[in-house]
């Protein structure tokens, strides 16, 4: 019996190893995945410049485009810089504006703020071409692309006489497209109706026309010539480069 334990036990090791899984081979470390790319942000500035604007919208429509064919101008596109003197101005009343006055006041429309809806104003971009829409785009999608059209009609006058005489007396600080330089706002694309009131404003001393104070170039030319040059800005709508601001 005893000599037969050795035999039984060895057969017992010897089972045991064969019933044994094998051993499995370590795993290879995997590699971490790359992170997937941020998206890219909203330019600083736009979510606050869109709130702000959610109070002008009221009056100068949700993409700056103006309203009541030109009651209340087109801001969209305008300078920046243009945007932000003029709201200066309507706080400190140099620009006698009475509707705008409460909105510009620093605790409703602080510095910051001007700064954020000038620049969120000046960045929208209005076609004056009409869409073109493809069998697949619904009715919201149409309509959408629809209202950011902005075209002024043509206005009545002699276009090259009104040429002639912005190009001489108006584009050195209104740029030679008509898009504005500097604190001098963009004149084309802007209502008629809006421009023939403020040009009746300078004449009437009741707004400064430019450096020289009340008086200015507008003192100098005739109505039909002002009339003239508002009918060239309508010639002009279509998009060029613009200048440098």
């Amino acid at each position: 019996m005893i000599r037969i334990l050795p035999f039984l036990l060895a057969g017992l090791l010897a089972a045991s190893a064969q019933a044994a899984p094998p051993k499995k081979a370590a795993p290879k470390p995997v590699a971490e995945a790359a992170p997937a790319p941020a998206q890219a942000a909203a330019p600083a500035g736009e979510d606050k410049g869109r709130e702000i604007n959610g109070v002008c919208a009221a009056c100068h429509g949700e993409y700056g485009q103006g309203g009541k064919r030109g009651e209340y101008p087109r801001l969209a596109g305008q300078r920046a810089a243009y945007l932000k003197d003029q709201l200066k101005s309507f706080r400190a009343r140099k620009r006698i504006n009475l509707p705008m006055y409460p909105y510009t006041q620093e605790r409703e429309l602080p510095d910051e703020d001007i700064e954020t809806i000038s620049d969120y104003l000046a960045a929208i971009r209005l076609p004056t071409e009409w869409p073109q829409f493809k069998d697949s785009d619904d009715a919201l999608t149409r309509l959408t692309a629809t209202e950011k059209v902005m075209i002024v009609p043509r206005a009545e006058g002699d276009i090259g006489n009104g040429k002639a005489i912005y190009q001489k007396e108006c584009f050195s600080c209104h740029g030679r497209d008509g898009r504005g330089r500097g604190k001098f706002p963009m004149l084309v694309g802007q209502y008629t109706s809006y421009l023939k009131k403020q040009a009746d404003a300078y004449l009437k001393g009741e707004r400064p026309h430019d450096d020289e104070g009340v008086t200015g170039i507008l003192n100098r030319i005739s109505e039909k010539d002002i009339q003239d040059i508002l009918a060239y800005l309508t010639s002009i709508q279509n998009p060029e480069k613009p200048e440098a601001k």
